[in-house]
């Protein structure tokens, strides 16, 4: 499953193994942003920053209340030296490629980075 529209279907565990070692390839990962700043989900328990690993699985979010962001790219290194303390200080979690139905993986920023850290 290497055509991102295959893998976007893919169940979540699929998704954020695809996104590791996807994310480790280009030593970077995406988000959507807007004037106010990084898109959020909202999970049942968690306010959830999205991550996606490429650019063209970004840009598929951005319908509908979204229409208006814009992909960015974010380096590993950047992520793991401001994102991970900064989302822990704001009680955030990540949603590791979410689908179109809004389901994903849910990590703590710490768990998100030791699963970069592994790439399996």
């Amino acid at each position: 499953m290497s055509d991102a529209s295959n893998i976007a279907k893919a169940d979540s565990h699929s998704r954020m193994q695809y996104l590791i070692k996807e994310s480790k390839a280009q030593n970077q990962l995406w988000i959507l942003i807007d004037d106010d700043g990084c898109v959020m989900l909202n999970s049942e328990d968690e306010n959830c920053v999205p991550v996606w690993p490429s650019k063209d699985t970004a840009d598929a979010w951005a319908t509908g209340d979204w229409e208006h962001c814009k992909a960015e790219a974010i380096s590993l290194n950047k992520w793991r030296s401001r994102w991970t303390e900064g989302l822990t200080g704001d009680e955030l979690y990540v949603a590791v490629f979410p689908n179109e139905q809004e389901e994903g993986v849910i990590l703590s920023p710490y768990e998100f980075e030791d699963a970069l850290g592994k790439g399996r």
